[in-house]
C-alpha cells in the first residue's frame, strides 16, 4: 500500500492567532500555494483510493483543495486520529480499516507526520515542509515496515 503524507499548507502564525488552535486556518498564500500544488498532484496521477485528513481546520482546508482538484470530494474523510496525537498505533488502526486500498493520502501536521514518515522508512531523518509530500510503500499495517519512495518539497509541487 502506498501512503502519501501531505503536510498542511502555510497557516496563520501560531503567535498571531488568537483563537483555538484547532481553528487556525491557512493563509491566503497557503491556499493559493496549495491550489498550485494540487494541480501538480493531479498530474502525478497517484491512484488514490481515499484522502484522510486531520480534523484541524488548516489540514481540512489543505485536504479539501486537493480533493476538489482530484474530483475526490466523496473520498475525503476526516479522522481525529490524524490530529496532534497521530502516532504508529493510530496509523495502524487507520490502515487496518482501509486494508483493501492501494493508495491513501494522509493530511496532517508536524512533528507527527515527519516522525511517522521517518519511522516507516527505517528511522530516517527527513524534513517534511509545510505543503510537502512524502510517499512510503508499506507492506503490512501491523509491523509498519516501509520504504520511502519519494519526498517532494512544496517548491517543486507548486511549480
Amino acid at each position: 500500500m502506498k501512503l502519501y503524507f501531505l503536510r498542511h499548507g502555510i497557516a496563520v502564525d501560531r503567535e498571531e492567532w488568537k483563537g483555538n488552535d484547532f481553528e487556525r486556518p491557512l493563509t491566503d498564500e497557503g491556499r493559493e500555494r496549495m491550489a498550485r500544488e494540487a494541480k501538480t498532484i493531479a498530474k502525478l496521477d497517484l491512484g488514490l483510493d481515499v484522502i484522510i485528513t486531520s480534523p484541524l481546520l488548516r489540514a481540512k482546508e489543505t485536504a479539501r483543495i486537493v480533493a476538489d482538484r482530484l474530483k475526490m470530494g466523496d473520498e475525503l474523510i476526516e479522522d481525529e486520529r490524524l490530529g496532534p496525537d497521530f502516532d504508529a498505533t493510530r496509523l495502524s488502526a487507520i490502515l487496518q480499516e482501509r486494508a483493501k486500498a492501494d493508495a491513501i493520502m494522509l493530511v496532517g501536521h508536524d512533528p507527527s507526520m515527519t516522525e511517522m514518515v521517518g519511522q516507516l522508512a527505517g528511522g530516517a531523518r527527513i524534513d517534511l515542509k509545510k505543503g510537502g509530500l512524502a510517499c512510503v510503500d508499506v507492506q503490512d499495517s501491523v509491523s509498519l515496515n516501509g520504504q520511502l519512495v519519494c519526498l517532494v518539497t512544496p517548491k517543486i509541487l507548486a511549480l
